[in-house]
C-alpha cells in the first residue's frame, strides 16, 4: 500500500508539474523561419508499420524544413500488444511526438503527465486553425489542448469520406463476370452460383496455381472473425464490440443471434466451402500471403477495393481487360464512413519531455497545410505525394508526373537523388496516419488532395475494364457515383465517437468470449454438413452466454446507441 501510495503521489506530482509548465509556457504567434540546430525526435506511433529512422523523400522534406530527423518507434513492429507502450510509460517518456488513440489511451497519458498542453503554440498554427471546430471539440473533451485531431475535413459529416470507392463492397473479377453475361445478383447468397461458375471456368491463375472464389485470413480477428464481419457492411452495418450497428441507427444486432448479419456471413462461407470455393490455405495464411494471391489473380472476390483492386488492377492487367470492379447486389446498402467533423479516433500529441516542443508543434502544423496534406498522408488513404515529385500543376490543373504515374499505376518508382533517393513507397511517411482527409479540397487547386479525383487521372484510367464497367453501370464514373445514383449507400455520420474503455470485469469477460467466438466461427466455416453447422452454432452461443456474453453485450449496445446519438448531434451541429 505504501508503494502504491508513493506511485500515486509521484504520478500526481508529475501531472502537477507538467500542468504548471504548460501554464508558464510563453504563448507564441509565429514559428521561426529556420531552425539552426539539427535534432532527432522520437515518434511513438501506434499506427506505424515501420520502426527506425524515417528515410527517403519524406525524411528529406522534414530535414530541409525543420532540420529534424524522425526516429519511428512502432509497437506494431516491436511484437505488438502493450509491452512497448507500458515500458516507455513507466520510464516517463513515451516520445517527443505521439500518435495514439483518443479516449482511454489518451486519458492515461494526460493523467500521467506524458503529454503537454499545446495551447501556447496554437496562435502560431495557422494551418491547423482552418479546422478549429475539430481542435476545440477535442480540447473540450480533454480540458486542454493535449492532442490534435487527425483526418480533419471541411466536408460535411453526412457525406462519404472515402472518395471514389467506399471502404466495402462486392468487388469481382469483372472480366470473368463479363464472360458469364453479367448475371444479376439479388442477394449475398446469390453470389455463390456466380462465383462457382467463375471458378469453374478459371480453376487456375495465370501463374498456374489454383484459383478460388474466396480466400480468408486470421491475423485481424478481434471480437469476431474479421472476414465474417465484412458482408454485414454490404447491408449498412458496422461493428462496435459484439454489436452490429446500422449506420442510420435503425437496427442493432447481437452478432450471436441466429439471424444476425454475422451468422448469415458464416453460413455464406460454409456454403461456399461446401461448393469448393474457399481457399484451403485460409486457416493458416496471413494477410500478406493472401494479398500476394490477389496480385497473382488467384482470388476472384474481394470485400475491399483496397485489396482486390489495389493488388490486381495494374496498368498492364487493366490494359489486357483484366481487373476487379464492383458487381452490385440488388439489395445492397453499403456502409460508408462519413467525413469526421471532429477528426478520427487517432490523434497527435506532443510529449511532455520533448526536446524542442515548439519545433514539433511547427511540424504538426505543417502537416495540416496543403503541402503537408499531400506529403504526410498515409498511402492507403490515397496520398498524392509532394508537388514536383509525383505531381505538378499544368494549364488544366494538377497532373501526375512520370514518377507519379509509375507509383500509382505500377506500384512504385525510383526517387531522384535530389528528393532523397531510394524507392518511393519506402520513403513515404512512416507515421501512417493522415492529418487532412485526402477527399478534402485543396484551396490552391480547387480539387481534392487525392489524385484519384483529378480529371487528368481519370483520363489515365481509361481502359477496357473501366470502360466496360461504366457502360454496364449506366454510365457511372465511379463506384461511389453508382451507389449514390442508385440509393445504395448508407453513411454513418462522422462524429469522431470512441467507445469508452471497458472496466476490468467487462474486459476480462470480453477477452474470454471473443476467443470462443473466433474459434467457433472458423469451425462453422469448415463444418462438414448442415447438422454440424447448427450444432456448432448452438455450442458457440451457449458457451459465450455461459461466460457472461449478455453482460458485455449490454455495454456494447449502450455504446452503439451513444454512437448514434453522437451522429445525430454532429449532423445537427453542421447543418
Amino acid at each position: 500500500m505504501a508503494v502504491a501510495a508513493a506511485a500515486m503521489l509521484a504520478a500526481g506530482a508529475l501531472t502537477s508539474c507538467t500542468a504548471s509548465a504548460d501554464a508558464q509556457r510563453e504563448t507564441i504567434s509565429e514559428f521561426p523561419q529556420a531552425w539552426d540546430n539539427e535534432i532527432t525526435i522520437d515518434v511513438f506511433s501506434s499506427l506505424s508499420n515501420y520502426m527506425g529512422m524515417q528515410e527517403g523523400w519524406f525524411a528529406k522534406i522534414v530535414k530541409d524544413k525543420f532540420n529534424m530527423k524522425l526516429n519511428i518507434i512502432a509497437p506494431n513492429v516491436a511484437g505488438g500488444g502493450d509491452t512497448l507502450f507500458n515500458t516507455r510509460v513507466s520510464a516517463g517518456d513515451l516520445g517527443d511526438l505521439i500518435v495514439t488513440d483518443k479516449g482511454n489511451r489518451l486519458d492515461e497519458l494526460i493523467q500521467g503527465g506524458l503529454v503537454l498542453d499545446a495551447a501556447s503554440f496554437y496562435p502560431a498554427m495557422e494551418n491547423l486553425n482552418r479546422f478549429d471546430p475539430a481542435v476545440q471539440h477535442l480540447s473540450e473533451e480533454n480540458d486542454g489542448m493535449y492532442a490534435l485531431p487527425t483526418q480533419v475535413s471541411s466536408i460535411k459529416p453526412w457525406e462519404p469520406s472515402e472518395g471514389l470507392d467506399p471502404t466495402f463492397g462486392p468487388f469481382l473479377r469483372w472480366d470473368y463476370y463479363k464472360e458469364l453475361g453479367y448475371p444479376e445478383i439479388g442477394t449475398l447468397e446469390d453470389l455463390l452460383p456466380v462465383l462457382a461458375d467463375m471458378q469453374a471456368a478459371h480453376p487456375t491463375a495465370d501463374n498456374g496455381q489454383p484459383a478460388y472464389a474466396l480466400s480468408l485470413f486470421k491475423d485481424w480477428d478481434g471480437n469476431m472473425m474479421v472476414m465474417g464481419k465484412q458482408p454485414a457492411c454490404l447491408y449498412g452495418y458496422d461493428e462496435l464490440g459484439f454489436v452490429l450497428a446500422k449506420a442510420d441507427g435503425s437496427d442493432y444486432q447481437s452478432i450471436l443471434d441466429s439471424d444476425s448479419q454475422y451468422v448469415r456471413a458464416l453460413r455464406f462461407y460454409y456454403e461456399a466451402n461446401q461448393l469448393g470455393l474457399v481457399d484451403p490455405d485460409s486457416t493458416t495464411q496471413n494477410y500478406d500471403t493472401m494479398y500476394s494471391k490477389y496480385q497473382n489473380g488467384q482470388v476472384l472476390l474481394s470485400w475491399w477495393p483496397w485489396l482486390g483492386q489495389a493488388a490486381y488492377n495494374t496498368e498492364a492487367n487493366l490494359a489486357a481487360g483484366k481487373g476487379f470492379m464492383m458487381a452490385p447486389l440488388a439489395d445492397q446498402q453499403i456502409f460508408s464512413y462519413g467525413a469526421e467533423a471532429y477528426g478520427a479516433t487517432q490523434v497527435f500529441a506532443i510529449g511532455s519531455k520533448a526536446e524542442d516542443p515548439e519545433r514539433v508543434a511547427a511540424f504538426l502544423d505543417w502537416l495540416y497545410s496543403p503541402e503537408g496534406a499531400y506529403s504526410g498522408a498515409n498511402q492507403v488513404s490515397g496520398a498524392t505525394g509532394p508537388q514536383g515529385l509525383t505531381w505538378d500543376l499544368a494549364d488544366d490543373g494538377p497532373t501526375l508526373t512520370d514518377i507519379g504515374q509509375q507509383v500509382f499505376l505500377e506500384g512504385d518508382a525510383d526517387v531522384p537523388a535530389e528528393w532523397g533517393g531510394g524507392k518511393y513507397v519506402a520513403g513515404a511517411s512512416a507515421l501512417n496516419t493522415t492529418s487532412v482527409l485526402p477527399a478534402d479540397i485543396d484551396p490552391t487547386t480547387g480539387l481534392p488532395y487525392s489524385y484519384k479525383f483529378w480529371p487528368s487521372y481519370q483520363e489515365l484510367l481509361a481502359n477496357p475494364v473501366v470502360d466496360d464497367w461504366s457502360a454496364q453501370m449506366g454510365g457511372a464514373t465511379s463506384t461511389m457515383d453508382y451507389l449514390k445514383t442508385n440509393d445504395q449507400l448508407l453513411v454513418g455520420a462522422g462524429a469522431g465517437y470512441a467507445a469508452p474503455a471497458d472496466d476490468s470485469q467487462i474486459e476480462t469477460l470480453r477477452n474470454q468470449i471473443k476467443e470462443i467466438v473466433v474459434q467457433y466461427s472458423w469451425q462453422l466455416v469448415y463444418a462438414e454438413n448442415d447438422a454440424q453447422f447448427e450444432s456448432l452454432l448452438t455450442e458457440m452461443q451457449n458457451t459465450a452466454n455461459g461466460l457472461g456474453y449478455e453482460k458485455v453485450l449490454e455495454v456494447d449496445l449502450a455504446n452503439a446507441k451513444e454512437q448514434n446519438d453522437a451522429r445525430i448531434a454532429v449532423v445537427e451541429a453542421f447543418q
